[in-house]
């Protein structure tokens, strides 16, 4: 078994003397402490060897701690390394047989305990190298959230992001410097710590939030299909009701990527990544006015890391991944079926066990699709959607034009 030479210590606003013993005599044995400024201070007593604060950018510290591989280094960090700490970033280049992680409490484990809040009930979230409108899908009323913050700035920034998507009534605790002499704890709604008067937190503090919604607030519902004006759009959407379809037949599932051909507003590739973080999605779309809208429409509805890639399909599909783009496990064609080659080179870009949705509403994309069908397998649905609409003094249903769905699973010996 391999002895650790990297150890990663979680250090609180107590210091070295919160640490136990044999976790304070490997900071004392280290021949060299890495850290940020505040943790090395926090250790001064009991560091005997060279010290390397760290550097920016990050990525150069990384790499001087990788140079003194086999030596006997500390890595100090707030509370738990592994809670979006630096613990996880060594982990990517060091194997865990070499390195040993001594967690302290996180912060997120001192708030929840003095709150009075079940740990395993809330959400925990960061604005560190993050944008706050990521947060918005987990805006639900009743919902409790600990978002870690940035800076001293933070509170105040998020707590008007907040006021102004309708969230004014919730509550927010603004806890600095937890687990030390000199922690603070400042609570008030949210449109109160808003106001320019509010107080402002120590540097290294986090938000506790009990969320509040008004009657006009930006809720993101949980299910597929969102209405149409939650998305800014010039009339190319899919609409709600064949969204939902749509994404049902897509079938996301964790961590999987989607390559969304003739991206329009965004709400296919928007909804996709809405069914779970670690999804990811390319929006491929050649007009650059909707290509901005869907870049708005993401941010406005918590997927920021949306990708979106200027260029017409089918010729730019194949530069996607030459780029280093993932490859799709599931591709949405929603515009240009009918062009020659689409659904071919679409097909081939699949992983085995990807899946396939093109929606044609042409005679000539219904027919492309009823010949895919026809080479693949899978299966054609047609779907038609009557909406109430004023006819004068009265009412009536006018109908959408039909669409014509084509779903195929792509096996590992499917023909090509």
């Amino acid at each position: 078994m391999t002895t650790p030479w990297l150890h990663v210590i979680g250090i609180g606003e107590e210091g070295v003397e919160g640490l136990p013993p044999a976790t304070r005599a490997l900071v004392a044995g280290a021949g060299l402490v890495v850290g940020g400024a505040r943790h090395l201070a926090l250790a001064a007593s009991v560091i005997t060897g060279r010290t390397l604060a760290w550097p920016h950018p990050f990525a150069d510290g990384i790499a001087r701690v990788l140079a003194h591989r086999g030596e006997s280094v500390c890595v100090l960090a707030s509370g738990d390394p592994f809670l979006f700490g630096v613990g996880t970033t060594l982990r990517q280049h060091v194997p865990m047989g070499e390195m040993a992680c001594h967690p302290a409490p996180s912060c997120v484990a001192l708030a929840c305990n003095l709150l009075g809040w079940a740990e395993q009930d809330i959400n925990v979230l960061s604005l560190c190298g993050r944008p706050m409108e990521a947060v918005a899908p987990t805006l639900q009323p009743g919902a409790r959230l600990v978002v870690l913050s940035a800076d001293e700035d933070s509170p105040a920034h998020f707590a008007r992001w907040l006021h102004e998507r309708g969230f004014g009534p919730s509550i927010m605790h603004v806890l600095g410097a937890l687990g030390g002499a000199g922690q603070t704890r400042h609570t008030g709604t949210v449109a109160e710590m808003a106001a320019a008067d509010a107080p402002r937190p120590p540097r290294l503090n986090l938000m506790a939030l009990e969320i509040v919604a008004t009657r006009d607030a930006l809720v993101i519902p949980l299910a597929c299909g969102l209405p149409d004006d939650m998305f800014a759009h010039d009339g190319q959407i899919t609409k709600r009701e064949i969204r939902a379809a749509t994404l049902s037949a897509l079938a996301p599932r964790r961590g999987e990527v989607l390559w969304d051909i003739g991206g329009g507003s965004g709400s296919i590739s928007i909804e996709w990544m809405l069914r779970h973080p670690a999804n990811r999605a390319i929006a491929i779309e050649k007009s650059a006015d909707r290509r901005a809208r869907i870049a708005h429409n993401a941010l406005n509805l918590g997927v920021p890391a949306l990708h979106v890639v200027a260029g017409e399909a089918p010729a730019v599909l194949p530069t996607l991944t030459a780029d280093g783009l993932p490859a799709p496990d599931a591709i949405f064609i929603g515009g240009g079926i009918s062009n020659p080659g689409m659904l071919d080179t679409a097909w081939h870009a699949l992983r085995p066990g990807g899946r396939l949705v093109a929606n044609a509403v042409t005679l000539e994309s219904e027919a492309a699709v009823i010949a895919a069908h026809a080479r693949w397998g899978g299966m054609l649905t047609r779907m038609q959607v009557e909406r109430l609409e004023a006819i004068g003094r009265f009412h009536g249903f006018r109908p959408g034009m039909t669409v014509t769905s084509y779903a195929v699973t792509r096996t590992a010996d499917a023909p090509a």
